[in-house]
């Protein structure tokens, strides 16, 4: 399970990694690989790209628990 407070590197890592970059990338967030988004929360990226940060959780969230 994912938060607000979750890294996006830590997220990357995750087994589901497969499923979880196409939600990124469908939501405008094409910067994966950028070192500095390594270091950004969830909510920190997701304010970035104008995205409600609660949203983007349940959506990973959903990806991950399927």
């Amino acid at each position: 399970m994912v938060t607000k407070q979750t890294m996006i590197g830590d997220l990357l890592r995750l087994k589901e990694v497969d499923d979880i970059v196409p939600v990124l990338l469908g939501i405008g967030m094409h910067c994966l690989g950028c070192p500095s988004s390594q270091m950004e929360t969830i909510e920190q990226a997701a304010m970035v790209h104008g995205i409600n940060p609660d949203e983007l959780v349940d959506k990973l969230n959903a990806v991950i628990n399927k």
